[in-house]
């Protein structure tokens, strides 16, 4: 049970009085309207607390650590780091084509590989380049393998079971085709009592995976269902009208590595390379003596981290962190990169990358101290300009009261009892730093409110400054999600 504890909004002396003004009549409401713990801390653009209230009670942040993850990633990496997929091999072809020698893929947990939209490197690409090499046919098993550990993907011990499977939150590791998400379409078939026909997949050859045990009925009612396989495939049952226009399927690939070789047998077929479709070996890094066959990258860890931040992507989250922070005690790796930022010693417990963990701790002055400290450091250039804009990805519901989009740049984050928005708010007197965290009952009704204080605080701000000559959203990947977003999603 949250309850609203009686201590008193603090707020610096010399503080802008309009501004003072404006926060308590606000906070006066959204008490009321969304009873529960409330966290929040409000600075100026040097970090110095304008008004607060419990600044220093950790509560739990939910996606706005992706925040934190964003700003670890990019002092590990570099903006401009990119995460390859690879074919490795050691030997040569014949003369018919057929490579003899060993083999594998090299996949590295690139968040973009594969991906429905087609924006992004492909396995179509990898088996292109074996074809201009003059190879015609692979033998033996697909060895999948890591450059920097095991070849799996599994989820994360610190998610809730209630979480794990859905499409917010599929199977995390180096083995990430299509963000782990498979989709396909069905239509109903030629005549009544005949089978519907996948019609639409991806990724490419996930149709193979999938079981068709429905049929074809008069009308136009579908009544279809899926149900995942111990194999890491789908059935598809029940029954769809004959004039009806088909139904779009989505579903976590909980076995990605039964996936990998659907999509790689799918992406040697349309290169015209034979493969035996022989069984699948999960390996550790390859030794040296391995070259390099074929080979795709991800776009630049910014436009990467953009896109993360703009749908609150968790799986990229996690991706990002384990790129930046290895596969073991990456979380505490950002902990320490956000306490050496805030000059902190306390304040913040992190246990992944994405605050889909309901563990996750942080402290709304944190959040300040870093939004503040950060952009100050040879890595934090521009870093406003990775996260949303108002009217834009989670921040579409706030696209209206301001004279134009980036007046707000900030990242949001839910759970189905919490609320954080924490970001950049330009004024004419300068850039505010905001970080509203509630934890309570009533999230979304806290977040109605949290987007009517940015509204009362910006309705005559101005556009937060960037030295670069384009903007990260135009090199961003793919498009939001279509999908409502779930609990944990934002």
């Amino acid at each position: 049970m949250y309850i609203t504890c009686g201590v008193a909004p603090v707020f610096a002396q010399g503080a802008d009085a309009e501004v003072v003004a404006r926060i308590e009549s606000w906070y006066r409401r959204a008490q009321r309207r969304a009873p529960g713990l409330w966290g929040i801390a409000i600075a100026d653009q040097q970090g110095r607390l304008v008004w607060s209230l419990h600044p220093d009670e950790p509560l739990i942040p939910a996606s706005t650590v992706k925040l934190f993850t964003t700003g670890f990633a990019r002092s590990t990496l570099g903006g401009d780091a990119r995460r390859p997929t690879r074919v490795l091999g050691q030997g040569g072809t014949d003369s018919m084509g057929t490579w003899f020698g060993t083999w594998a893929l090299e996949l590295n947990g690139d968040m973009s590989l594969e991906r429905a939209s087609r924006q992004g490197p492909q396995l179509s690409d990898l088996a292109s380049q074996l074809r201009i090499a003059g190879i015609r046919r692979l033998t033996g098993p697909l060895v999948v393998q890591s450059a920097e550990g095991p070849a799996e993907s599994s989820y994360p011990s610190v998610w809730s079971t209630r979480h794990r499977g859905r499409l917010f939150a599929p199977p995390i590791g180096a083995v990430t085709l299509s963000e782990n998400v498979v989709r396909f379409s069905v239509r109903p078939g030629a005549k009544q009592g005949a089978r519907p026909v996948i019609v639409g997949e991806s990724p490419r050859g996930v149709g193979s995976l999938v079981e068709i045990r429905a049929k074809t009925v008069a009308g136009r009612r579908s009544k279809l269902w899926v149900q995942a396989t111990a194999e890491g495939g789908w059935i598809v049952g029940g029954t769809i009208g004959r004039s009806s226009r088909g139904r779009t399927f989505s579903a976590v690939a909980n076995n990605p590595t039964t996936v990998l070789r659907a999509a790689w047998g799918a992406a040697l077929r349309g290169a015209g390379i034979e493969w035996d479709q022989a069984t699948i070996v999960l390996a550790g890094p390859g030794p040296s003596r391995y070259s390099v066959l074929a080979e795709v990258e991800s776009p630049p860890l910014d436009s990467l981290a953009s896109e993360v931040n703009r749908r609150s992507l968790n799986i990229g989250a996690e991706l990002l962190l384990r790129w930046a922070g290895g596969s073991r005690d990456a979380a505490s790796r950002l902990v320490d990169h956000v306490l050496a930022v805030t000059g902190k010693t306390d304040g913040v417990h992190l246990v992944d990358g994405s605050g889909l963990s309901s563990l996750d701790r942080v402290a709304p002055s944190t959040f300040t101290a870093y939004l503040a400290r950060f952009p100050l450091t040879k890595a934090g250039r521009n870093f406003p300009q990775l996260l949303p804009a108002n009217g834009q990805g989670t921040l579409h519901r706030l696209s209206s009261g301001f004279p134009g989009r980036g007046v707000v740049r900030a990242k949001t984050g839910t759970l189905n009892d919490v609320s954080t928005v924490v970001g950049y708010l330009g004024r004419q007197d300068g850039v505010l730093l905001v970080s509203l965290m509630y934890n309570g009952g009533r999230p979304n009704t806290a977040r109605s409110e949290q987007w009517r204080l940015f509204r009362a605080l910006g309705g005559d701000g101005v556009i937060i400054p960037s030295d670069q000559v384009e903007e990260l959203d135009e090199l961003q990947l793919g498009g939001e999600s279509s999908e409502p977003a779930p609990a944990g999603a934002q």
